[in-house]
């Protein structure tokens, strides 16, 4: 089943202990369409769910990365973050199953919905 993105924005995420597959090719991709923007990165066999956000400076991108922290501490579920000067690359993948779970596509979305996401989004077009 096709999830929209208000679908993801409005879910919690779950606690994933392990023992729970991973989403299949077909589930990623149906929630891949849901978050745009985001791509799927393989790094050490493991699929990883990726965006770069970019900003003016530093401060805005730090800024940007501490309400991301903020998200996934209300969510439970912790992404990678990389702060550089303009820029803020977001990494999830669910550690206790080595992949994806919706949890990551849930976690997106909320990323999605913080101020300057948009601005950012803009701005990657541009560049």
């Amino acid at each position: 089943m096709l999830l929209r993105m208000d679908d993801l924005r409005q879910s919690t995420c779950t606690a994933c202990r392990g023992g729970e597959p991973p989403l299949t090719e077909d589930e990623t991709r149906d929630l891949l369409q849901q978050v745009p923007g985001w791509s799927v990165l393989i790094r050490d066999g493991i699929p990883r769910l990726l965006r770069v956000f970019r900003f003016p400076d530093f401060r805005t991108a730090m800024a940007f990365a501490v309400q991301v922290g903020e998200v996934a501490e209300r969510e439970g579920h912790h992404p990678d973050l990389h702060v550089a000067w303009g820029r803020v690359t977001v990494e999830t993948w669910t550690h206790a199953i080595s992949g994806l779970h919706r949890n990551d596509f849930i976690l997106a979305a909320k990323i999605e919905q913080l101020p300057g996401a948009v601005d950012s989004s803009a701005r990657d077009a541009s560049h």
